[in-house]
């Protein structure tokens, strides 16, 4: 059986929405579709098609194949977008229920 996970992102005051959509495939493997309106976001999305699933989630932050892709194509370092992808992952594995994040900034 396959499992789906899909997240929106409207990632701040640049104005990007990012959409993933990530499917646990039989072999264990989660397979992306990431439609952004962020050029680097769209990059990240060239360099990384698949997360190893279930092995990636448990890594430390940082350490994951998704997040060195991301320091490698994004250009901001507080960018929501690789955490957002991570969380579908971890929806796709069935190792979390999909639940709302939010993050609210003010001054």
């Amino acid at each position: 059986m396959d499992y789906v996970a899909k997240v929106t992102v409207a990632a701040g005051v640049c104005g990007f929405v990012t959409k993933v959509e990530a499917l646990l495939d039989d072999s264990q493997k989660v397979k992306l579709s990431i439609e952004s309106d962020c050029p680097h976001v769209m990059a990240l999305a060239g360099v990384y098609p698949e997360s190893e699933g279930m092995m990636e989630v448990f890594l430390p932050l940082g350490d994951a194949p998704l997040f060195i892709a991301a320091k490698n194509t994004l250009k901001h370092s507080a960018c929501p977008v690789p955490s957002a992808i991570m969380k579908g992952i971890e929806v796709a594995c069935g190792l979390a229920l999909p639940r709302d994040v939010t993050i609210k900034v003010e001054r």
